[in-house]
Order: structure tokens, then C-alpha cells, then sequence
């Protein structure tokens, strides 16, 4: 500890020597250099750091829900294969799409007129409610009553990457807070030995990466928690060999009095900021991995999930998501790849591949949802799911327009969401889509739309919830109106 000593005397001493020389700077230039980084200010934008919901002034009202699970599929699964039955579009399958749907419109793999693609699977209603749902997820077909559908989600993005940002930021473009970081800013976190937010991946990780997770320009401790599925569940919460729990205390000790230093000189938040991350990962080595490790379900509970020891899988981070809900975590979003539903033969994508994706979701979403409701915990828990948008009716015409080809291009015109629990309306369907599927005949929804309503479900007025950044009072629904959908709630 003598060298550590020796370390932080050294550190502090060149910290004082930078600083006095560009704060004694006679041209100004270190003080124009110090604001341009906003450290030379007590009035930054930033908000203090709120490690405890009840330090915030939210919630603004009574809460139906304390928590999300969010399930994305990433790539934009097929809605007229899963929750949107279009008889009619059965009977045109093959014949050229009328061209009122093709003039104006903006495709990735369309060109020319493309042949009508009818419902590849079968469909049959189910529960009390009568929702359709296709022979692809006959697990899950059987909560249809605790689910609320929204058949015409909309977006104006139809590429990957803007679509999926504009999900989960409620912007196209990168560098802003995901809702999840919105959500644990404003309402903080119910267990301070775990973050607020935590991520699960399978099959992949997104091609926008974290930026789906991202802080954006909220403080940086907000920011989505990756969970690993395999070695340590958080990257470096182990301690190196021969540190020991006792020595990181005094090493974060050390630590934490030069960072506070350096915040008394220079009024930096993200200085709290580091803080606190430094803090909540000492706290985090000794829970992290407990909430993390599934080897003490039961057996019955393992196989009601499908989940496995050691696996990395869609089956595996539904487990978890209900563990960390369980522990208080306020956010958990699980992203699973390789829903991209274009194709070239019957064995792949809308085929095999679309085949082998619904199995490995039906059964653990089927069972979180049981997990759930058999614990208490459904009505207070939000569960989402959905893609970045949907497919079009019409077959992509690559490949000469054959029939063998059965893919379908991206379609952010209508697309299905659904959730359960929460405090939205159960055996409930919102919205409905033309005859094709195509467009919304009713009710469409945007996307800062459902934000506004999910963050309603958690207490939190949507258009209440402002950071101020770069001159504007930032919120995640964006600059334009966005309405509650009242009708989904119970």
C-alpha cells in the first residue's frame, strides 16, 4: 500500500501542476480549453447522478408497472407469419401486387411489380379472445388472454440500423439515451447492488452494438449493463490474482478521494458520475454473480424455460431476465438475432430458418410469462415484444420473381407489437391492417407513441421527462407530439 500511497501523491501532484498552469495561463487559452470540455463550469447541463429512485421527482403518478422486460427480435420478424392472419392475402399468394402499393414507396429488395406472397404457415385463434396466432408458436398462442396486441406499429425507418435505434432511442441516429437509460434516470433502481439496466444478447449482437443500450448524453452510470452468458456474467467483475476484496476497498478509497478532488476543482458531473460506477461495481461482485447463476433453479423450472447450464441462449437470458426482475433491476432488454426474413429456397429464412427461430422463442417466452404470473410478479411487469419493423405482403423479386424465392422485404408501414402484464389490457388487440397487411386500416401508432404509453404504465409523463442538451429539452418521445394510446391500458 506504501507504492499505492506513493502513486496517488504523484497523481495529485501532476493533477495541481496541469491545473495551475491552465488556469495561470495569461493568453486565456486554458480556461477556453477547460469550458470547451465543461470542466470549467458549475452549470453544466447534467443532471446530478440518482442512484435512488426517491432522490428524482419521479414517478409523476401512480405506476401500473415497475419494471420491463423488452424481447426484440432483431430484424424485423414477419407479422403475416406469426400474429397478423390475412385471409385475403392467402388467395391472392402469386398474383402481381397491385401497384396502389407499390407507387411512391421506397423498398430495399423490390423492384418492378412483385408477386403477392400469402401466410406460408397456418393460423387458428385462440383463448377466450379469439387472437390468431400461426402453428409456429403454439406455446405461446396459449397466453393470448394476458396479451395486448398493437397491429399497427409504424415507422420511418425501413434499414436495420435507423429502425432499431429509432425503437429503442426514439432516434434514428446514434448518441441518444435508450429508453431503458431513460427510464432508470428518472425512476432509479430498487436494488443499489445491481444496475438499473441490464442487457442480454443471443444469437448475435446488433449491428448498431451498444449504441441500442447507450447512456447517450445522460450521465454515463445509466447506461445498459451487458450480461454475459458465459465466464464472469459483467466483464471484469473478478478481481485480478492476488487482489483481494479488502485491497479494492482501499484502492477505490484512494480513488474516490482524487475523483472528488478533481469534481471540487473543476464541477465535471460525470466526475460523480465515476463515482458511483466504481462504487456499484464493488457492490456488484457480490450479487452479480448470485442473480446471474441459474444453477439454483429447480430442475422443473429449468425445463420450463428449455434453459441449460452454461448455455448461451434465448432460452437461458429469459431465465435471467426474470431473476434480475426478481432482484430489482428496473430495465431488461434481451436482444435475439437472426430474425432478417429474406430468403432463396424453402430451406431458408421464411423456411428452416424462420422455423428454427420461432422454436427457440416459444417455449421461454411461453414460460416467462407462466414464471411470472405463478410469482405475483406479471401485473407489475411490463413485457414487450417486438421487432424494428415488419414485412411486406409482397414477395422480394430477386431471383427472377420466381415463386421459389420466399422471402419478404423490410415493411415499416404496419408491424406487431404486443405486451403483457404491466398494467396493459389484457386479451386486447388495438389496431387492425388492410386486407394485405400492408398499411394500418385503423388506429397506426408510432413509435415515440408507444414510448409515451410505456413510460405512462411506469408513472412517468412523457413529455415531463426533459434533459436538457445542446440547447433543447431532449425527451425520448422527440420533438413531435406523442399520445398516450389509452385504450391498451386496463
Amino acid at each position: 500500500m506504501n507504492q499505492l500511497s506513493h502513486e496517488i501523491r504523484r497523481a495529485a501532484l501532476q493533477r495541481d501542476t496541469r491545473r495551475q498552469f491552465l488556469r495561470g495561463c495569461t493568453t486565456g487559452m486554458g480556461a477556453m480549453w477547460l469550458a470547451s470540455q465543461g470542466l470549467g463550469s458549475s452549470t453544466a447541463s447534467a443532471s446530478p447522478v440518482l442512484l435512488d429512485a426517491h432522490e428524482s421527482s419521479f414517478p409523476h403518478f401512480a405506476a401500473k408497472a415497475k419494471r420491463v422486460i423488452f424481447l426484440h427480435m432483431i430484424g424485423g420478424p414477419s407479422q403475416l407469419e406469426l400474429f397478423d392472419y390475412k385471409p385475403e392475402l392467402e388467395k391472392f399468394s402469386g398474383k402481381a401486387c397491385p401497384q396502389e402499393y407499390l407507387n411512391g414507396q421506397r423498398f430495399a429488395f423490390i423492384q418492378g411489380t412483385p408477386q403477392m406472397l400469402g401466410p406460408i404457415y397456418k393460423f387458428k385463434q385462440y383463448g377466450e379472445s379469439g387472437a390468431w396466432v400461426s402453428d409456429r408458436l403454439p406455446n405461446l398462442a396459449k397466453h393470448v388472454d394476458k396479451m395486448c396486441f398493437i397491429k399497427t406499429m409504424q415507422s420511418d425507418q425501413f434499414n436495420h440500423g435507423p429502425a432499431q435505434l429509432l425503437v429503442h432511442t426514439g432516434n434514428a441516429r446514434t448518441g441518444y439515451p435508450s429508453e431503458g437509460s431513460w427510464i432508470t434516470w428518472g425512476l432509479g433502481t430498487e436494488n443499489q447492488d445491481l444496475p438499473g439496466f441490464m442487457v442480454l444478447l443471443s444469437g448475435g449482437t446488433p449491428r448498431n452494438g451498444k449504441a441500442l443500450w447507450s447512456g447517450g448524453f445522460l450521465p454515463s452510470v445509466y447506461q445498459g449493463v451487458q450480461c454475459r452468458s458465459q465466464g464472469d456474467p459483467i466483464l471484469n467483475i473478478s478481481n485480478p490474482k492476488n487482489v483481494t476484496r479488502g485491497i479494492r476497498r482501499q484502492m477505490l478509497d484512494a480513488l474516490g478521494d482524487l475523483n472528488r478532488r478533481s469534481h471540487e476543482d473543476f464541477q465535471d458531473p460525470e466526475t460523480l458520475t465515476r463515482i458511483a460506477q466504481y462504487e456499484m461495481a464493488f457492490r456488484m461482485q457480490m450479487t452479480a454473480p448470485k442473480v446471474a447463476d441459474i444453477s439454483n433453479e429447480s430442475q422443473e423450472t429449468l425445463d420450463l424455460y428449455g434453459a441449460k447450464k452454461g448455455e448461451r441462449s434465448f432460452a437461458n437470458n429469459c431465465l435471467l431476465a426474470r431473476r434480475f426482475a426478481e432482484a430489482g433491476v428496473r430495465f431488461i432488454q434481451l436482444y435475439d438475432t437472426g430474425w432478417d426474413s429474406h430468403g432463396a429456397s424453402k430451406d431458408q429464412e421464411l423456411g428452416e430458418s424462420f422455423k428454427k427461430k420461432c422454436r427457440q422463442i416459444d417455449q421461454p417466452i411461453s414460460a416467462l410469462l407462466t414464471d411470472l404470473q405463478q410469482r405475483g410478479m406479471l401485473d407489475d411487469t411490463l413485457v414487450v415484444w417486438g421487432g424494428e419493423f415488419g414485412r411486406t405482403p409482397m414477395q422480394e423479386n430477386r431471383g427472377g420473381g420466381s415463386m421459389a424465392f420466399i422471402g419478404r422485404d423490410h415493411s415499416p408501414a404496419a408491424f406487431t407489437f404486443w405486451m403483457a402484464g404491466g398494467g396493459s389490457k389484457p386479451g386486447f388487440t388495438y389496431g387492425e391492417t388492410d386486407e394485405f397487411g400492408y398499411r394500418p386500416a385503423t388506429r397506426p401508432v408510432q413509435v415515440r407513441d408507444f414510448h409515451a404509453t410505456m413510460l405512462h404504465l411506469l408513472g412517468v409523463d412523457a413529455s415531463r421527462m426533459t434533459h436538457y442538451f445542446q440547447g433543447l429539452h431532449q425527451k425520448l418521445t422527440g420533438v413531435k407530439p406523442a399520445q398516450v394510446i389509452k385504450e391498451v391500458l386496463a
